[in-house]
């Protein structure tokens, strides 16, 4: 009876650890943001004339399916890094699973924290190691960053500060939108560049500094929080001293594409919605390097999964390419039902059943490790 009631006391106690995680509050809250805000802009925004001019053809249709496509692109992508970056412990069937997961997380967490602490959490369910936990985790986080601080230059400097914002011709006449973008960029690079340090180059004198940074009054009580991250950076520096180059290539060009298809879902929407917009190279790759600076800001939104946020500043930033803000309004609302809204409903449905397997695996290994102990006992 003593055997039976620890288990089922540990079986509740992770069973109610996962369920926290993804507690019903924390679905609510972006979706009542997202909605909310929606709604506020439609009663503000909506004029019926904008929305007559809309038509409803096979050429709409067409380009809403191509970003449906690079939406799927875009969840294979991440699926295949995580196949690379896991040296292929998962199956397709469930790096796809787990990718959805990983999404309904990042959905449901401040954008500027990221579903990486949920990721961590999630990966150490699927039996993996620590090492290897931890170097999917951080290793995903440094090639995200690798890609914008890698691309984002290039974009400048091939098109100029008009990419930031429309209507920005020279950087000395950078505003508020500007500076925004310029400080999100230089803490992408200052994150970046120190995980890097950490993961490729010496990890000691990174754990030192995280854990430094503790010594400041008010952020002392996360000294904990800040030892095991080191020791995870330490983990994963001595995972990755094995890797060649091949499977550094790979996990960055699975990156690229995931990253490019969804700046490019949009670019699909907008030729959907408006007539007017050119479909020559020149005008999409413009179109397509403001989706990457407003998504560098978006980066560090305080809402779940930029709830609110990127519906407000997504006019803001294609104005000179979607003049009527009603058509505007709708491009976003679909471009977040794909991409948001799609996740949080997928999520809901794939995590009860991955909880479930995951607490009666748990459950078979500890009446398996009971009946070895008992065997050991005769």
């Amino acid at each position: 009876m003593s055997v039976n009631k620890n288990i089922r006391e540990n079986f509740d106690k992770d069973q109610r650890e996962v369920l926290e995680s993804i507690r019903l509050s924390r679905i609510i809250l972006p979706i009542i943001l997202g909605i909310g805000v929606v709604g506020y802009l439609f009663w503000r925004q909506y004029d019926p004339e904008d929305f007559a001019k809309i038509n409803w053809t096979r050429h709409t249709a067409f380009w809403v399916g191509m970003s449906v496509v690079f939406l799927i692109i875009r969840h294979l992508a991440y699926a295949t890094r995580l196949r690379i970056l896991s040296d292929k412990a998962f199956s397709w069937k469930k790096c796809i699973e787990l990718i959805f997961i990983w999404e309904f997380s990042s959905a449901v967490s401040p954008t500027s924290v990221g579903g990486s602490a949920v990721a961590l959490f999630i990966l150490a369910q699927e039996k993996l190691s620590t090492a290897k936990t931890t170097t999917i985790v951080l290793y995903s986080a440094i090639l995200d960053t690798i890609f914008f601080l890698s691309t984002v230059p290039i974009l400048l400097l091939i098109f100029g500060p008009e990419i930031i914002r429309p209507g920005l011709q020279e950087f000395n006449d950078i505003d508020g939108w500007g500076y925004t973008f310029l400080g999100a960029y230089l803490l992408m690079f200052t994150y970046g560049s120190l995980f890097f340090y950490g993961m490729f180059i010496n990890p000691v004198p990174m754990k030192r500094l995280i854990v430094g940074f503790t010594m400041i009054g008010f952020l002392r009580r996360f000294r904990h929080q800040a030892i095991e991250l080191g020791n995870d950076i330490i983990l994963a520096s001595k995972e990755m001293k094995f890797r060649n180059w091949n499977f550094h290539i790979s996990a960055f060009l699975a990156t690229a594409t995931a990253w490019s298809s969804r700046f490019l879902l949009l670019n699909c929407l907008i030729i959907a919605f408006v007539d007017s917009i050119s479909l020559d190279f020149g005008t999409q790759i413009r179109l397509y390097s403001r989706f990457e600076m407003m998504f560098v800001i978006m980066a560090f939104s305080p809402t779940p999964g930029g709830a609110g946020f990127a519906e407000i500043v997504f006019f803001g930033f294609i104005k000179d390419y979607v003049p009527f803000q009603g058509i505007a309004l709708i491009i976003a609302s679909i471009w977040r039902l794909f991409t948001y809204y799609a996740y949080l409903l997928i999520g809901t449905i794939i995590i009860p059943n991955w909880i479930r397997n995951i607490i009666n695996e748990r459950k078979r290994r500890r009446l398996q490790k009971q009946q070895e102990e008992r065997d050991q006992t005769l």
